[in-house]
């Protein structure tokens, strides 16, 4: 697979993530197993996919910015993780902050599924996907996921 692909399914995984959680109320073991898989697997993602995908596109002019972008929203989901995990899970905060992170991690998503992928795809090789998205899943297997 390439690695837009590896990537696609990591997003659909921690879509489904958010989409559990979302189920949940209070201080339930539930919500609480839920948020630490998803912040398992952001953290992840997040560090594999900046070595995998936005380090490679670092190197070229027109993929700069867009790199940039993207590895800074990485920080502000790193940043709305924390705050949560600090908080009352059964309080109203910690909802209205779940929110925030849900709605930053959406459009995250979307920006690289719709436009930075595409804008990737005129960038790496054939060949380059691919092994790009091997490496990238062979890392997040080595970290259990």
């Amino acid at each position: 697979m390439t690695i837009f692909e590896e990537l696609r399914v990591d997003h659909d995984k921690q879509r489904a993530l958010i989409e559990q959680l979302e189920q949940t109320h209070g201080d339930e073991e539930e919500r609480r197993d839920r948020f630490a898989q998803l912040k398992v697997q952001l953290k992840h993602h997040a560090t594999e996919e900046e070595r995998y995908f936005y380090v490679p596109l670092i190197e070229h002019d027109a993929t700069v910015e867009m790199s940039r972008h993207g590895i800074a929203e990485h920080h502000q989901l790193d940043e709305l993780l924390e705050e949560l995990e600090e908080m009352d899970m059964a309080s109203p905060g910690w909802a209205l902050r779940f929110k925030a992170l849900k709605d930053k991690m959406l459009h995250h998503f979307e920006d690289e599924e719709q436009s930075f992928f595409q804008h990737a795809g005129k960038i790496f090789s054939e060949s380059m996907k691919t092994s790009l998205g091997k490496e990238y899943r062979q890392a997040m297997s080595d970290n259990g996921i």
